[in-house]
């Protein structure tokens, strides 16, 4: 007989699984839609350490038993909530990953290794979640690109190094590429691949 879920992963899912699973996919399309702004995605999730509520939120509504999670660092309470509250199956490698979370200290050399789509079919590509300390504080970073009329500038603090060099061989990829979310408390930011980041 297989063993039953632990309290932890039972607990601290969507409340309301339908409505609030919509305001998380309302949200989230808002920050697609607007690169560098930033969205709240309503109610605080309340699942185990280290994942970030935003980050959760994203999986617990977005995530299925045809996206593979990729976690660069992650609890035995975090997984065993992830797979009770989803059911999506665990990528062992950043190859086989639709969603990867990242830790606050990311190895960005890792991020060659996810999916980037191909000419066909460009959206079978990774979004990539990536936590930040704030939204405010760090280096000012100027965003150009759809969804942004002239420029817009942002600086979250606690983005790893090499940050922008890594944007810079992602957009080159175009039109495939990686999407990226960053991630604070239950609000996100987006950084689609459509999206150009430099230094202020």
């Amino acid at each position: 007989m297989p063993a039953l879920p632990g309290t932890t992963a039972v607990e601290g899912g969507l409340p309301d699984p339908v409505q609030d699973a919509q305001v998380i996919f309302r949200g989230v399309m808002n920050a697609f839609a607007r690169p560098g702004t930033i969205a709240d995605l309503g109610r605080p999730l309340g699942a185990p350490a280290p994942l970030i509520p935003a980050a959760a939120a994203f999986l617990a509504a977005l995530a299925d038993l045809e996206t593979p999670i990729w976690l660069e660092d992650c609890s035995e309470a975090a997984a065993s909530w992830l797979t009770f509250q989803t059911g999506a199956p665990f990528a062992k490698e950043p190859e086989a990953a639709r969603f990867a979370v990242c830790s606050a200290e990311a190895e960005l050399s890792r991020w060659q290794r996810f999916p980037v789509g191909t000419a066909a079919y460009p959206d079978r590509s990774a979004t990539l979640l990536l936590p930040v300390r704030s939204w405010s504080g760090g280096h000012p970073l100027t965003l150009i690109g759809p969804g942004i009329e002239t420029s817009r500038l942002i600086a979250p603090a606690g983005l790893p190094e090499g940050f922008l060099g890594a944007m810079a061989a992602n957009a080159a990829l175009f039109p495939c590429g990686l999407d990226l979310l960053l991630v604070c408390g239950m609000e996100i930011m987006a950084l689609p691949r459509t999206t150009r980041v430099r230094e202020a």
